[in-house]
């Protein structure tokens, strides 16, 4: 987006709040970074399309289980449509228990409010309500993914990443993961990272699940909250920035103040779309075996009106 401003001029107006993007896509907004994404970044991401090889970037819906953050997992029954067939029902539904998106809704500054000063009463989830996932539905996520695998290029540097431990990746660690696989951010670009958490989750045993679940904040390692790591997703204009582990930040985080969680500066702050629990494995191992880091990539959030997030929905092709 031409003119759009550094992080070190941000915000645009001092009516908004230090660290803010409010104003710059426009005083009403209800897109955040997601106005970076339009048919020249869908192009780009279509012209790295040279195999057809289509990756699936969505984790079983009913993993992990027993549920995190006192969510449910969802309770399926199927109901006999004699003599046609069957229909689901999903009973206990949490749309961001397993691969979700976190809505401009789902977290709220604690002096500032929400994305572009939009308050909890604006949130109805009836028509009118504001900044929903159903914006981002409507428009569809659509463009360039870059993945860095954090996991691959820690242990082949010696540093295996420890990834049910707080294990904090700074600027440094994501800037030499890049160099490491020859690949570079572009404005627009869908930032895939891959901590190894979801293939960590998989090989733990009933009792290490039982015990995730029950403790409120758990150890798990992801992006570092400070002050560098909103500014450097900004200025090289990610428009999404997606993980494989719970949180995309190391956890425990501290919601008490911005500088320990990174989700004040990105969402409220800088209305950055964030994905949580992408299942990347399989397209990470592909990456390491053709060098290729980037290709095209799609995801279609529910079409629910003020929701709060969303099931993944996500695609990667190349």
């Amino acid at each position: 987006m031409a003119g759009r401003p550094p992080f070190a001029e941000l915000p645009i107006s001092s009516a908004y709040p230090p660290g803010s993007s409010w104003g710059v896509f426009g005083e009403d907004d209800e897109l955040g970074t997601v106005n970076l994404l339009g048919a020249a970044q869908a192009l780009r991401g279509a012209a790295l399309v040279q195999r057809g090889a289509v990756f699936s970037l969505n984790w079983n819906i009913e993993l992990p289980a027993p549920a995190l953050f006192g969510r449910n997992v969802l309770r399926h029954r199927i109901i006999d449509l004699d003599p046609v067939g069957t229909e689901d029902v999903y009973d206990g539904f949490y749309p961001q228990a397993s691969s979700q998106w976190d809505a401009l809704a789902h977290i709220k500054h604690p002096q500032h409010g929400f994305y572009n000063g939009r308050t909890r009463a604006e949130i109805t989830g009836r028509p009118g309500s504001r900044i929903g996932i159903d914006q981002w539905a409507r428009r569809g996520i659509v463009g360039r993914f870059v993945l860095a695998d954090i996991e691959r290029y820690r242990t082949a540097s010696g540093r295996p990443i420890q990834a049910g431990e707080s294990d904090p990746i700074g600027v440094d660690d994501l800037e030499a993961c890049l160099a490491w696989e020859g690949t570079s951010l572009e404005v627009g670009d869908i930032l895939l990272i891959r901590f190894g958490w979801i293939g960590w989750y998989e090989q733990a045993d009933a009792q290490t699940r039982a015990m995730l679940a029950a403790t409120e904040l758990f150890a798990a390692a992801g992006l570092a909250p400070d002050l560098s790591m909103a500014a450097w997703l900004w200025d090289r204009g990610i428009a999404a920035v997606v993980a494989d582990n719970p949180a995309l930040e190391v956890m425990p985080f501290d919601e008490s103040s911005e500088d320990g969680y990174l989700h004040y500066r990105l969402i409220p702050l800088l209305g950055m779309a964030v994905g949580e629990l992408f299942a990347l494995d399989e397209l990470a191992a592909d990456c390491a075996a053709d060098g290729i880091y980037a290709g095209m990539f799609t995801a279609a959030p529910l079409n629910k009106t003020g929701g709060s997030g969303s099931p993944a929905n996500a695609i990667a092709i190349k």
